[in-house]
């Protein structure tokens, strides 16, 4: 399958900072493409350049295996993370607005349906909550019938609720064949919804491939944590006291509750803690990607 967005050797620099230092990576058709990195790492000037809204120093885009274009760039649907809408309108005079921009907008009814929007249809939109002004950024973004979708950090600020929600439009918008391209600093967000990710940091990737794959690429089996009580079980696998608990380190989950409970080992107050991205994150770089502020 052909690539639906090919980057090489991406580069952009303001001043003495590099802000994108020679990315290249390529997104397959109905993907969730994840773009990862602590703030200033470069992933909203590399979204920008890929939705010709900054022109890049150095590198090549190409859209449907050509050459990126203005035509490329207006066909695309995009999600900011800051987005100003004319005041006094409600939601759905902001999407009528929006639809009027284009010869051939997306069915009004149907964004309304896909995005949840009923609810809050008559609201002004600067009274929406949160989780509402971003259900109704994203049915903007996808007014113009996009085949590919940007979404920039869309659940930052959120509670929650109303981001397993935002996930749940995502995968609903994926499964209709859009490409999504996201950038996210919340791993649980990337592990949920993205089929392939580059993490990048200082401008330069430094991971990709796909979550589970890279998971199992840099971490093995997993750790079981149980409450520590002045001593320790007899199983062969590496254990280590932290905190008020005891740790091993199992290649093996099932053997080793199996050896557990072959001594007679209590297991209340077990919990088996797997590697996430984070974890890959921290091997990585040495920093976790959640407390990271580059």
């Amino acid at each position: 399958m052909s690539a639906i967005l090919e980057v090489a050797g991406l580069r952009k620099r303001y001043g003495d900072v590099t802000a994108v230092d020679g990315l290249s990576f390529s997104v397959q058709p109905g993907q969730c493409f994840g773009l990862l990195g602590p703030n200033g790492a470069g992933k909203t000037t590399t979204m920008e350049m890929l939705e010709g809204i900054v022109q890049p120093d150095g590198g090549e885009i190409r859209y449907f295996g050509q050459p990126a274009t203005a035509q490329h760039f207006k066909s695309l649907g995009i999600q900011f993370q800051q987005t100003a809408l004319q005041d006094f309108l409600t939601t759905h005079e902001t999407l009528k607005l929006f639809a009027s921009f284009y010869a051939e907008p997306a069915d009004i009814a149907e964004l309304i349906e896909l995005c949840e929007l009923s609810e809050f249809l008559n609201q002004d939109h600067r009274k929406l909550s949160g989780g509402q002004r971003q259900r109704l950024l994203l049915a903007l973004a996808l007014v113009n019938q996009p085949k590919i979708l940007f979404l920039d950090e869309p659940t930052t600020g959120l509670d929650p609720h109303a981001r397993r929600n935002f996930w749940s439009l995502i995968q609903s918008i994926k499964g209709k064949g859009c490409t999504v391209i996201l950038t996210t600093h919340y791993m649980d967000e990337a592990e949920m919804l993205c089929d392939d990710i580059v993490i990048v940091d200082h401008g330069k990737i430094i991971a990709q491939g796909s979550p589970k794959a890279l998971l199992a690429e840099h971490f093995a089996g997993s750790e079981l944590h149980l409450p520590y009580q002045g001593e320790l079980p007899s199983v062969d696998a590496p254990i280590r006291v932290q905190g008020d608990f005891f740790v091993i380190t199992s290649q093996d989950t099932e053997q080793t509750i199996r050896a557990l409970l072959a001594c007679n080992w209590p297991l209340t107050g077990l919990y088996v803690k797997s590697a996430n991205l984070d974890d890959l994150f921290l091997k990585l770089t040495g920093h976790s990607l959640q407390g990271a502020n580059v």
